[in-house]
């Protein structure tokens, strides 16, 4: 199926080639001696103007015919070879033709001026008009050679791009869930010791669900929109911990800032900070940081570090996993992501800035 950008690109194809040969044509108009004037020079361009036609002609017999056919698809060299030497032979013999004309039907055309003063007169007519005809010839199978390594490396790039999108796809709908389960073994933590709290959790389930099932089905989403996922993700979080857990939220989005933002980037980092940061006795300090700087946005959080014991199997590991994929597909060569135990194995950062 032709597409509106294939069209475009077959006018620009066309455009460049009248262009191309318009300046072959109307050029040596602008060269001539100092002593002929301007009936002289038309009269010797009209002379000249059969080469010109058979330059074209071999040119366009190579570019729509002979090298698609015999070089490019089936790369038949011997026939590539013979015909394109008819194909001289032809353009030779058309500037024959043409001369044959010129002095039978237009006399007024034929040049006149003593033979010492006629430069092709000097250089075999013949090996001159094959030289130009290769060139012309070697021309058309670098135009097409160009125009085939174009539409492969456009394919190439359709591909990875689909191959791209197919992978985010999968990774949100790989998500969904990942969060999902997370939080509702949240809720169903809080369901045992209090019931009354996990009632206004499930409220707050909601809220992160409208923007999960809607807004992540996006590429993109306004970095507000995320900025209000995340506190509401912190405040679902708070109804869970303990006061013996500090939690600092530094969230400084603007409510208007429309800046785009890959949704559900940062979600893992959180659901990472909450479940490493916090001790089996229920203290520990996590703290959140979100801004956007001249279009640069940065998440920052660092938490206290309790690692999982080796026989907790709780969680996937998947997490992580999904925002550095994420991020090398959405955000490729303008992001950081610096992370890592500090503080003697007592602290916990993830830093990551995604450049405009």
């Amino acid at each position: 199926m032709t597409t509106i950008g294939d069209n475009k690109q077959g006018y620009r194809n066309l455009l460049l080639h009248i262009l191309c040969w318009a300046l072959l044509f109307i050029v040596p108009l602008f060269f001539h001696g100092s002593d002929e004037n301007w009936t002289m020079v038309w009269h010797r361009y009209l002379r000249g103007l059969g080469a010109s036609v058979s330059y074209l002609l071999v040119f366009y017999v190579n570019y729509l015919w002979i090298v698609p056919r015999y070089m490019l698809n089936k790369k038949d060299w011997k026939r590539f070879l013979l015909i394109n030497l008819l194909v001289l032979v032809a353009g030779l013999l058309l500037v024959d033709l043409w001369h044959v004309i010129i002095n039978n039907f237009m006399p007024e055309l034929v040049d006149k001026r003593p033979k010492g003063r006629r430069y092709f007169s000097r250089v075999p007519r013949y090996f001159y008009g094959s030289l130009v005809n290769i060139l012309f010839i070697a021309l058309a199978v670098a135009v097409r050679m160009y125009q085939r390594w174009q539409h492969l490396e456009e394919a190439r790039k359709e591909a990875e791009a689909a191959r791209a999108e197919a992978e985010l796809s999968n990774l949100r709908n790989q998500l969904n869930p990942h969060f999902l389960l997370n939080t509702l073994n949240n809720i169903y933590a809080l369901i045992a010791f209090d019931q009354d709290k996990a009632q206004t959790a499930v409220g707050e389930l909601s809220k992160l669900l409208r923007h999960v099932l809607y807004e992540n089905q996006q590429d993109y989403v306004p970095l507000y929109k995320e900025a209000d996922f995340m506190r509401n993700y912190i405040e679902l979080m708070k109804i869970r911990v303990t006061d013996n857990v500090k939690i600092v939220d530094n969230i400084t989005v603007q409510p208007n800032d429309s800046t785009p933002v890959a949704p559900l980037i940062f979600i893992s980092l959180l659901e990472n900070a909450f479940k490493h940061g916090i001790s089996p006795q229920g203290t520990g300090e996590i703290n959140i940081a979100l801004s956007q700087v001249a279009g640069d946005i940065t998440c920052e959080i660092r938490n206290t570090h309790y690692p999982k014991r080796e026989n907790d199997k709780s969680g996937s590991g998947i997490g992580l996993e999904q925002v550095s994929r994420r991020l090398e597909l959405m955000y490729p060569d303008s992001y950081t992501w610096e992370k890592g135990v500090i503080n003697d194995g007592k602290e916990y950062f993830s830093k990551i800035t995604i450049k405009k």
